[in-house]
């Protein structure tokens, strides 16, 4: 797993491209390898196969998630981040149990199944729940746990690490039983915002996110150039939190890139960093200048057809 040169830009950047369902849990199952070779994979398995379903609407009961900013890219992203952190974690003194590094990995992946919508009761892509998707998602898995007769111990402890998905709850508020939930938790939740921040996509899929707020009506803001201006502050607020409420756990990852990718770097750190200077750029272009110079993805096209109506 270690290598002796750096990696080429390439490879750097793949880090960041996570649609594929099974290119993704590839790369986590050799991870998860590393730290533990007997590692039994059938709960994350079947809970991976699960969340997939859900996303395309092939879950019995369930339209597919629509929301255009938390799509299967995001929860992967999230996914692949979570397992590289517990990596981290175990490699610089933090060893994780099997019940544990289960706990995380299928909290990471229902962490936003509580944007789902019952089939033939669709209400728009169901942004609508952003403020509380994460309990409607903690009473999905609860159903879910029991249907698959996960052990009351796991179910417990994802329920406490789902909380600490909800960045509008806060941290801090979630009553963790004990200091060592506290530890996973902050694990899932930097996984959730890293993983996201540090997309190649990430300003580009902002536009996404505002019309999500927009449905949900939450935010208040004008269009989607007030958003991306909003954004540094939301930049500053999560390196703060990372730091401080999350116990740094962020830190943890340059031992995982230092061990498989032979060079002691943070390149989720250095994403976000390389993303918010570009924000800069954008911004200094004026309100017109997004149009322009967010371009990866074809998002820019994609929400031009999707929201003609209201694309400002």
């Amino acid at each position: 797993m270690n290598k002796k040169c750096a990696p080429a830009p390439s490879e750097v950047r793949m880090l960041f491209s996570n649609s594929d369902p099974e290119t993704v849990w590839a790369s986590g199952v050799e991870i998860v390898r590393h730290i533990n070779p007997a590692f039994d994979f059938l709960a994350a398995r079947t809970t991976f196969d699960d969340v997939v379903r859900m996303f395309r609407g092939e879950y019995p009961g369930y339209a597919a998630i629509a929301t255009p900013y938390h799509d299967l890219s995001h929860t992967l992203s999230v996914f692949i981040c979570a397992i590289r952190l517990m990596h981290g974690a175990h490699i610089s003194g933090l060893p994780l149990t099997e019940r544990e590094m289960n706990a995380i990995m299928i909290s990471a992946l229902l962490h936003d199944v509580g944007y789902a919508q019952q089939r033939g009761s669709e209400i728009g892509t169901g942004a609508h729940f952003t403020q509380t998707h994460v309990s409607r998602g903690i009473k999905f898995m609860r159903r879910y746990a029991s249907e698959h007769n996960f052990p009351a111990d796991l179910t417990l402890t994802v329920g406490f690490l789902l909380q600490s998905t909800d960045h509008m709850k806060g941290f801090a508020r979630v009553d963790f039983p004990d200091e060592r939930t506290r530890l996973l938790g902050q694990i899932v939740s930097t996984a959730d915002l890293v993983g996201q921040m540090a997309d190649r996509l990430y300003l580009e899929k902002l536009m996404f996110l505002y019309f999500e707020f927009k449905e949900s009506r939450l935010g208040n803001y004008k269009n989607i150039h007030d958003l991306l201006g909003k954004s540094f502050v939301f930049y500053e607020h999560t390196l703060r939190k990372l730091k401080n409420e999350l116990g740094g756990m962020v830190e943890r990852l340059s031992h995982h890139f230092k061990e498989c990718m032979g060079v002691r770097h943070n390149y989720y750190i250095e994403s976000m960093e390389k993303n918010i200077s570009y924000l800069a750029q954008v911004l200094a272009h004026g309100e017109a200048g997004y149009t322009a110079l967010l371009r990866r993805g074809e998002i820019s096209s994609r929400v031009q057809l999707q929201f003609a109506a209201e694309y400002v």
